[in-house]
């Protein structure tokens, strides 16, 4: 008796698939099937599943292979509709338990493909009104993937999926912390702080200028991250196994790329060479180089808001970060540039993603690149975290930040590079001369020059005036960037 009803439980728990290695029992309640089941099994590497944003691009070429496969006669309207619904739904968010392959995979990515296959063939069965598993209907390799091979569609993920993280992400937060810069650069304009080269004193700067600068870079940075995701427009869906287009109608491709650029508001095309679309990796590797670039700066911009904040009694103490959690868990009163700390980190780790991407980029053979996996998460994974890290950055800590005006002007008033504006007064010589004897003696430079009568006062009040010294020449027009 106890035997029959755990028969009973287990027929009601479980459901049997089959492919062309056997059958396995699924849970009743999985959208998955079996070759997830398979991949699940081989690969529990990291715990790590596929990111929400290159679902999305995954499930968005399904919805635009279904419309047009219908459009086209390929699957019978019913189908293509339920495909359709059930890849709205993932899009809505849910279902997104389903999606369950690690990262680390093989096979090019075949297998996170089959989960999307299954997860909207099995949800397209029960919306009419079937069974999941029963796949007669509705089947994920005959109709889900009508046309499609992993080989066209991931490397097409990756682009849609990189074009959806930049949008939603990166874009956005490089513009409101080049924003946020700009405005401190206008709020501190007027105030002087001593220069440093080699982390030694130098001339004047205003701090002002310091945070213009930073803007300039994150635009320069946002300009060639937008000329590289060019790159990425150019979809080779349609190729199929080895780009030669087999098993798909002749207007497929076209119909697909319109279709999602419609979905994803973006200037898609389809590629000139199906077969170079598929095997390069080139438009990865640019807008990853890109991102690392932008990282390496993210990095020095974190650095020097961490030297500008030191003390608060024994460094710099220019300016002031905003404190956003207590900093010690011994010393009390401790506050720490933890939003600058927690950049740098990042930065170094999207750098670290670049360099894998370099590696496996250049792993291909033949006709497909079977690293694209890898490719795929540390893409859109940089481009997600320094977007999230920036916007982090801007709002807990650039917005908040203030000047010491009090510190900056002694530092700038105290600076022996201040005799550099003596140069071409008194001559080299002469201005070496007057700073080693202020280290030495500690008089002021003023002091020094008016005592050994090397300049009238009203002509060195004029040459050492740190709102000239440190005023800029006026800004030049942007320059467009390379084609």
């Amino acid at each position: 008796m106890h035997f029959i009803s755990v028969m009973v439980a287990n027929s009601a728990a479980y459901r049997i698939e089959k492919d062309s290695m056997g059958e396995r029992q699924i849970p009743a309640t999985a959208y998955y099937g079996i070759q997830t089941l398979r991949a699940v099994e081989n690969f529990p590497i990291s715990g790590l599943t596929p990111l929400p944003t290159y679902v999305d691009a995954c499930v968005l070429i399904k919805k635009a292979a279904a419309i047009a496969n219908g459009e086209l006669g390929c699957i019978a309207p019913d189908i293509s509709q339920a495909i359709v619904k059930a890849a709205d739904e993932v899009l809505l968010g849910q279902l997104r338990d389903q999606f369950v392959v690690d990262v680390y995979q093989a096979g090019a990515g075949t297998s996170h493909h089959m989960n999307v296959n299954e997860v909207l063939a099995n949800r397209a069965l029960e919306l009419l009104g079937e069974e999941k598993g029963s796949y007669q209907r509705v089947n994920p390799n005959d109709h889900v993937n009508y046309g499609q091979s992993t080989n066209d569609v991931i490397p097409t993920a990756i682009r849609v999926g990189g074009l959806l993280a930049l949008e939603r992400n990166l874009f956005p937060a490089l513009s409101d912390a080049i924003a946020t810069l700009d405005s401190k650069a206008e709020e501190f304009h007027d105030v002087v702080r001593s220069g440093r080269t080699h982390l030694q004193d130098a001339v004047p700067v205003r701090l002002g200028e310091n945070f213009r600068a930073w803007a300039q870079i994150l635009s320069e940075h946002m300009i060639r991250i937008e000329t590289a995701s060019g790159d990425l427009t150019l979809l080779g869906i349609g190729g199929s196994a080895a780009g030669t287009g087999l098993n798909t109608h002749p207007d497929y491709r076209f119909r697909v790329v319109a279709l999602l650029a419609e979905l994803i508001d973006q200037p898609l095309r389809p590629a000139p060479h199906l077969m170079a679309a598929m095997q390069s990796m080139a438009p990865f590797v640019a807008v990853s180089g890109a991102l690392r670039n932008l990282a390496q700066d993210c990095v020095k911009l974190s650095h020097d808001l961490r030297l500008l904040d030191s003390g608060p009694k024994t460094g710099f103490k220019e300016i002031q970060l905003p404190p956003v959690q207590p900093g010690s868990s011994i010393m009390p009163g401790k506050y720490n540039p933890v939003m600058a700390e927690m950049t740098s980190m990042v930065c170094f780790q999207v750098m670290g993603y670049d360099s894998a991407i370099a590696l496996a980029a250049q792993a291909g053979q033949l006709e497909l690149n079977v690293m694209m996996p890898l490719i795929a998460y540390n893409l859109i994974q940089s481009i997600e975290i320094l977007g999230n890290t920036l916007a982090a950055l801007t709002h807990r800590c650039l917005k908040g930040i203030e000047a010491n005006r009090d510190r900056c002007r002694d530092y700038a008033e105290g600076s022996l590079s201040l005799v550099t504006a003596l140069n071409t007064h008194i001559g080299y010589l002469n201005a070496a001369a007057i700073a080693k004897e202020s280290l030495e003696t500690g008089k002021s430079l003023r002091q020094l020059v008016l005592e050994k009568n090397l300049m009238p006062p009203d002509q060195l009040a004029a040459v050492l005036d740190l709102e000239r010294m440190s005023q800029m020449p006026p800004a030049l027009p942007p320059i467009p960037p390379a084609l």
